[in-house]
């Protein structure tokens, strides 16, 4: 495992935490391509780094998706070795990861081209899944999610060499606005956060449950939304929320009757494959970043729900 490339986004090895601008496009789209979704969408997607794209899926598909992810919470001793993750007071399931490696059901919404072709349009490449996992908030005792830069982690403890991934989240309930939906700051993307503080041994053990590597400083996260305020959609089941994996963004506790579920994947482009870390001394495990991938993701046919010829 070598380090192929410069580290542009120098981060947990600094001293004092540092502002770097973005060094790549937003929008990787090949010239004379058309968008699969409605280009005031792209639009939005660039300035602000997220947008949010309202039924996708239909209440069937979602039923689906949410019978799986209830089998996967409800019966976690039939999921591999550590991807379970629990909420640190309430021993409650907060999270599952490489759902589309361990389930046909969320390895076909993986391949949706629904989700799929809109990643490779915006990434300007062929994809794969460097993350999947099932995020779980609890009614009355799911935990918060402190502000952070997804790119900032799989930078330093994953080497993912540039801004060239986006995550989907797929709701698979009604969100609500006062059960802790994810909070992002438009904008945000456009500039890097450059974090103080070395990455401990095995640090995702503990991050997992609670951040605390890895954070941005508070006049940081202050100025950014200064500039560029906060937005906290709360989408129905059957969205997709798309956020590019620099753009600030956290979330509550869930103190109501509410229960939040979603999955989610994390589309990075075939020419950004992972690297030695940046910021670590050895990489987080395959479940939760993956490495061990010999093929871009493999496309899913709209009218006969099969697997392509090529590999995943």
């Amino acid at each position: 495992m070598q380090q192929l490339q410069k580290d542009r986004y120098t981060t947990r090895l600094n001293k004092k935490p540092e502002q770097i601008d973005r060094r790549e496009r937003v929008i990787h789209a090949k010239r004379g391509s058309s968008p699969p979704i409605s280009p005031s969408l792209i639009q939005d997607f660039e300035r602000d780094g997220f947008v949010v794209l309202e039924d996708v899926f239909s209440p069937k598909e979602v039923a689906r998706m949410r019978g799986t992810a209830n089998e996967m919470r409800d019966y976690p001793a039939s999921l591999s070795d550590e991807t379970v993750i629990s909420e640190r007071d309430s021993g409650a399931v907060r999270s599952v990861f490489a759902i589309h490696r361990q389930t046909s059901d969320f390895d076909v919404v993986a391949r949706d081209p629904r989700l799929a072709d809109v990643a490779r349009y915006i990434l300007g490449d062929e994809v794969y899944i460097h993350q999947s996992r099932l995020n779980y908030k609890p009614a009355f005792k799911g935990k918060e999610f402190y502000w952070h830069s997804d790119f900032e982690t799989w930078h330093a403890e994953d080497g993912m060499p540039n801004m060239r991934a986006l995550s989907m989240s797929v709701m698979l309930t009604d969100n609500h606005p006062q059960a802790g939906p994810v909070m992002f700051v438009p904008g945000s993307h456009e500039t890097f956060i450059s974090c103080v503080g070395e990455t401990p041994d095995d640090n995702y053990k503990s991050s997992l449950k609670r951040q605390e590597t890895g954070i941005p400083d508070a006049d940081s996260i202050a100025q950014l939304v200064d500039e560029g305020g906060i937005v906290a959609p709360a989408p129905k089941a059957g969205s997709v929320v798309i956020f590019d994996c620099n753009t600030l963004h956290a979330s509550n506790g869930n103190i109501t009757p509410f229960e939040r579920m979603n999955a989610f994947f994390v589309f990075n482009a075939w020419s950004n494959r992972l690297e030695k870390p940046f910021a670590a001394k050895s990489p987080r495990p395959e479940h939760i970043a993956h490495r061990r991938v010999e093929s871009p993701l493999a496309p899913l046919s709209r009218v006969t729900g099969k697997v392509g010829r090529s590999s995943s």
